[in-house]
């Protein structure tokens, strides 16, 4: 069973990008990857953001547990989650084949 955090209420989903943000961080510093994640991350940011824009403009998913704040026109956390994903990729990828 999975624990119920919506208790959060408007800053459920927040919390779970500042959660696995801090996850991501941890696993690129412990790569020495942190650099090379940045990079990838603004390279990878406008594409992100046109194809959030266009997915939340045509009702593609509707997001309740957010704190309603909206930056460039999505929410604070879309932007989060477009450092996030990669982010943890990258910092997954770099802690298992990072030496080789």
């Amino acid at each position: 069973m999975a624990l119920d955090i919506s208790v959060l209420g408007r800053y459920t989903y927040l919390a779970t990008e500042l959660f696995w943000g801090s996850v991501a961080v941890l696993l690129l510093h412990r790569a020495n990857a942190l650099r090379k994640a940045g990079v990838t991350i603004l390279a990878l940011y406008p594409v992100a953001y046109l194809w959030d824009r266009y997915t939340l403009a045509v009702g593609v998913f509707d997001i309740k547990l957010r704190t309603g704040i909206d930056i460039a026109g999505i929410p604070l956390e879309e932007h989060l989650f477009m450092a996030v994903v990669p982010g943890l990729v990258i910092g997954f990828h770099e802690t298992l084949f990072g030496d080789e």
